[in-house]
């Protein structure tokens, strides 16, 4: 594949048969789409594509111009809007909470992305009021991209679902999201139900308000997204922990997937809905996204640890 520019490579990502797991769901197919092959190295990297797209069609933001996209992030978003940034000669600045894992804050500030740290007790939320302070106080300096709101969000998961449609040959009947800001199980659900109203939505959200599924929201206890739809998914499942951690666990294992925590939660959710259609004696084809790596998790590369540029060095939250 020869590319103009590496933005170009963003979706078209692999799906893979999950045969460890449809052993203990007879009749039931269960697949993989496996987010982390995208360039970012996670699914976000096709909201942050879409977003910023949108921006400079728009005007809201100009290559090399005086503002810069500002967001809040758990992390995966914010490498997606650093390294689409860097490739298009534009400024970000992250608001995250000071308690993501370290390879995420070191991935950011080597793309060059400016880091503006929230109260880490606030986890998502307090990163998200303190970049909707931010913006509203500084709108010269600042373009808000605000995942959280965007309708670009999960507009661009209509590549993800016609993807999905394509690699099981309309066989799909299930798909199995985790939810974060809610772009992905809302813009692939529609995606798929313009091209079959039966293939039902399935969300996957932590099961405990305080967890260690990054990336996902407890929604009975956070900010609820303005992108959440309730009405349009068909089920909502709750993980624990535990379980994503250890699913993460047993693909790595059995199927050879670097799986991150999240991923393992939607996972477990694809296991569930497929034994309850093999217990009915139903078959089905259930496809769930797998959102990033485990490497996401784990500590930095040695490499990754000399001293970044002075224009991208981390500052307190003001």
């Amino acid at each position: 594949m020869i590319l103009e520019r590496l933005v170009q490579s963003v979706g078209n990502t692999p799906q893979v048969r999950l045969r460890s797991l449809e052993a203990e769901a007879p009749g039931v197919e269960i697949w993989a789409k496996l987010e982390w092959f995208n360039p970012g190295g996670s699914v976000k990297d096709r909201a942050a594509l879409s977003i910023i797209q949108d921006a400079l069609a728009r005007g809201l933001l100009v290559p090399g111009g005086p503002r810069a996209l500002l967001d809040s992030t758990s992390g995966n978003t914010g490498i997606a809007y650093a390294w689409i940034g860097a490739a298009l000669g534009l400024k970000v600045s992250l608001v995250m909470p000071g308690n993501v894992s370290q390879a995420r804050k070191q991935l950011t500030r080597f793309y060059g992305a400016e880091q503006i740290f929230s109260d880490p007790q606030e986890l998502s939320d307090g990163a998200q009021r303190l970049a909707r302070k931010l913006a509203k106080e500084q709108p010269e300096r600042f373009f808000y991209a605000d995942q959280y709101s965007n309708p670009m969000n999960p507009a661009a998961h209509e590549s993800t679902a016609r993807e999905i449609w394509d690699a099981t040959e309309g066989r799909v009947t299930h798909a199995v999201l985790g939810v974060g800001t809610t772009g992905t199980a809302m813009g692939t659900g529609r995606g798929l139900r313009r091209r079959n109203p039966l293939v039902q939505t399935i969300a996957v959200e932590p099961e405990e308000p305080l967890h260690g599924l990054e990336g996902l929201k407890h929604l009975p206890t956070s900010i609820v997204p303005d992108l959440y739809r309730p009405g349009e998914l068909s089920r909502t499942l709750r993980v624990s922990t535990e379980a994503g951690w250890e699913m993460a666990d047993r693909l790595r294992d059995r199927e050879g997937l670097l799986a991150g925590h999240s991923a393992g939660a939607a996972a477990v959710g694809a296991l569930q809905i497929a034994r309850e259609l093999s217990a009915a004696g139903q078959g089905g084809c259930v496809v769930c996204v797998l959102p990033d790596r485990a490497d996401r998790y784990l500590p930095a590369p040695t490499g990754l640890s000399a001293q970044p540029p002075l224009s991208a060095q981390p500052r307190a939250a003001p």
